[in-house]
């Protein structure tokens, strides 16, 4: 499991790999203005030193050192709601946030479902301020010279106690306004993306109060995890070339189907990792098409 931490880690350099023909360059942007984005009330984070920034890679723009937790959102024609709503944790390996890829073309497809949705803006690990040294940081982490905390089976949450607690700040603050949102507070689920997609496991497999309604793991370690007898719906999609996990067991899968509990596993081909909403000629792309028929299934999307 320390491996597969440290893999989703460096995966904060390597998101968008997928789509390397574009500029795989960081170039730092001034950040972007967030009207919607409501603080989650979590505090700062403690001892930060760098404020928050971001950059632009890969034709999509990543936010990193964020130090207040957020929640942006993205609520759907009245006309075409269904009452379910999604909790979006993007990756980027605690370090980074794929906040576009990730984020908010996920939100924006999903709103025009009938999905409200909430693209959560968690606190990070700190990096190095300036570019050069954030670069820098990251070529040490793939050298191995700095491993991060790992979580086990026993404790999927471990080195992710902040977090969590973002998340649950999240899942509470869409429950407290479902009927402003329009939003039936018992069909709230969430979805993460690598990095986003640990956390999405490690909230619904040690917090009482979240507990999502359904979930989506894409593109998530899935190593073996203690399944709780109500766990939820679980999607996963991942590629089978993805350099980070492809190449593992998927116990993950295994669990809930050893606890009698709902899942559905996509295993593309091809697709590499972090492809996220990039449109590609690989049938990875069509992940989002078998996400929104599967919420069609369990009735929280309508025709």
């Amino acid at each position: 499991m320390n491996r597969i931490r440290l893999a989703v880690t460096a995966a904060a350099c390597l998101i968008a790999a997928p789509v390397a023909a574009q500029d795989d360059r960081m170039t730092p942007i001034a950040i972007p203005d967030q009207p919607a984005a409501i603080p989650l009330g979590t505090g700062p984070l403690p001892g930060a030193i760098a404020p928050e920034a971001w950059h632009r890679q890969y034709g999509s723009v990543f936010a990193r050192n964020v130090t207040v937790a957020t929640l942006t959102p993205f609520l759907p024609d009245p006309a075409k709601a269904t009452g379910a709503a999604v909790i979006v944790a993007p990756g980027g390996g605690f370090r980074t946030l794929s906040m576009q890829n990730e984020g908010w073309d996920v939100a924006r497809a999903l709103a025009k479902r009938g999905v409200a949705v909430f693209v959560l803006k968690y606190r990070l690990n700190q990096t190095p301020a300036a570019m050069p040294a954030f670069q820098e940081s990251m070529r040490q982490m793939f050298s191995g010279a700095s491993r991060p905390s790992r979580p086990t089976a026993s404790d999927p949450a471990a080195g992710l106690a902040l977090q969590v607690a973002d998340t649950r700040a999240a899942f509470a603050l869409v429950r407290a306004r479902a009927s402003v949102w329009k939003v039936d507070p018992t069909k709230v689920g969430m979805i993460g993306f690598s990095a986003g997609a640990m956390l999405t496991m490690a909230v619904t497999l040690t917090t009482v109060d979240a507990k999502p309604a359904f979930i989506g793991n894409v593109y998530g370690p899935l190593a073996a995890m203690n399944v709780p007898a109500d766990a939820p719906p679980m999607f996963v999609a991942l590629a089978a070339d993805d350099p980070l996990f492809g190449g593992a067991d998927f116990g993950l899968v295994e669990a809930w189907k050893a606890a009698k509990r709902p899942v559905e596993f996509h295993l593309y081909e091809q697709g590499g990792h972090g492809f996220g909403m990039y449109r590609k000629a690989t049938t990875s792309t069509g992940w989002f098409d078998a996400f929104t028929a599967w919420l069609k299934m369990h009735e929280y999307l309508h025709d």
